[in-house]
C-alpha cells in the first residue's frame, strides 16, 4: 500500500499544487520551512545507501564519470538556452538556470529500475552528482548567470553543505551503523520524502499563485522542453560515446530528473520566491514524463 502510494507521487503533486492555488494562505506560512523540509529529504536519500553501494565507481568508472559529466554539462547549458530563446524575464531565467546546474533527483532511482536501468549506476550517479553538488552548482550558477545577476557562490557552498552533504553523509552513517535496528522503519522513507516534496510544491505555488496563473503555460512550456531535451541528449549522447542500452537509459533518466527541491530552497534563499517557481513545476513534470519513459523503455528488448 506504501509502494503505490509513492508511486502516485505526480498525482499528489497535482492534486496539492491544486489546493495551494485554491487556498495559498494556509501554505503561504511555511515558506522558511523549506531548507529544513529538503533536508528531511536528503536525509532518506542517505538512509537507503550504504559506503559498499559506491563500489559501483570501481566497476564501472566510465559510465559513472560520463553519467556525472553530462550532468552538469547538458541541463545547464540546455536550461540557459531555452530560458533565452523563449525571452523569460530575469527571475524565470534565474531559475531555470540553477534547476539546471542542481545534481540528478533521487525520483531517478526508481524510475531507472522502472524502466530496466541499472539501479545501481543511477544511485551512484545521483550519490556523486550530489556529493559534488556544493561546488558545481554555485559555480555553474554564477559561470551561466553571474554576469547579470548577483549570485552569491560562498552563500550557495555554505547552504548546500547545509541542507544536503551533511543529511546526506548522516543518513548513511546512521544506515551504516544501525541497519539491523532501523529496517522495520526504512521502507517508510520513501513515503516521507513524497510528502515532503508534495508540501514543498505546494509551498511554492502558494507563494507564486498570480504568477501561476497568468505565466503557468510559457514556464510550464520551458521546464517540459528542459526535461525532454535533458533525456534524450543524455541518452543519444550516452550511446554515441559507446555504453550500453542499460547503462544509456540510466543516464538519459539521471540526466533529464533533477534535484528540483534543492533549485527551489536555493532560489527562495538567494533569488526570489519568483524563481523558484520553474524548480515546482519541473518535479511534477519529470516525474510524469520519467514514468512514461519507463513505460515506454520497458515495452522494447534491451539491445547490447
Amino acid at each position: 500500500m506504501l509502494q503505490k502510494f509513492t508511486s502516485l507521487f505526480p498525482f499528489w503533486a497535482i492534486i496539492f499544487s491544486a489546493l495551494a492555488l485554491l487556498y495559498p494562505n494556509f501554505f503561504v506560512p511555511y515558506k522558511d520551512t523549506i531548507p529544513f523540509l529538503l533536508g528531511l529529504v536528503m536525509f532518506g536519500m542517505g538512509m537507503t545507501l550504504v559506503p559498499k553501494d559506491f563500489l559501483i565507481v570501481l566497476r564501472k568508472p566510465e559510465a559513472v564519470f560520463i553519467g556525472t559529466v553530462l550532468q552538469y554539462l547538458l541541463m545547464p547549458l540546455i536550461g540557459y538556452t531555452i530560458a533565452r530563446l523563449f525571452s523569460l524575464q530575469p527571475d524565470f531565467i534565474a531559475g531555470v538556470v540553477l534547476l539546471g546546474c542542481c545534481p540528478g533527483g533521487t525520483a531517478s532511482n526508481v524510475i531507472s529500475y522502472l524502466a530496466k536501468g541499472d539501479v545501481a549506476l543511477s544511485i551512484v550517479l545521483t550519490s556523486v552528482s550530489t556529493l559534488i553538488s556544493f561546488i558545481m552548482t554555485p559555480l555553474l550558477t554564477w559561470l551561466y548567470i553571474g554576469q547579470s545577476i548577483d549570485v552569491d557562490v560562498h552563500g550557495m557552498v555554505i547552504s548546500i553543505l547545509q541542507i544536503v552533504i551533511f543529511p546526506v553523509a548522516t543518513g548513511i552513517i546512521i544506515n551504516t551503523v544501525l541497519s539491523s535496528r532501523i529496517e522495520k522503519i526504512r521502507h517508510l522513507f520513501p513515503l516521507i520524502s513524497v510528502l515532503t516534496i508534495v508540501f514543498i510544491i505546494a509551498i511554492i505555488m502558494a507563494l507564486n499563485r498570480e504568477m501561476v496563473l497568468s505565466a503557468g503555460i510559457l514556464l510550464m512550456s520551458v521546464v517540459v522542453l528542459h526535461n525532454l531535451l535533458g533525456l534524450a541528449s543524455g541518452y543519444g549522447l550516452a550511446k554515441l560515446l559507446g555504453l550500453s542500452e542499460i547503462e544509456a537509459r540510466t543516464i538519459g533518466i539521471e540526466v533529464g530528473m533533477q534535484n528540483s527541491g534543492l533549485s527551489v530552497a536555493l532560489s527562495i534563499k538567494y533569488f526570489t520566491a519568483t524563481a523558484a517557481l520553474p524548480g515546482a513545476l519541473f518535479s511534477i513534470w519529470h516525474n510524469i514524463s520519467g514514468s512514461f519513459a519507463a513505460s515506454y523503455w520497458t515495452k522494447k528488448n534491451i539491445l547490447k
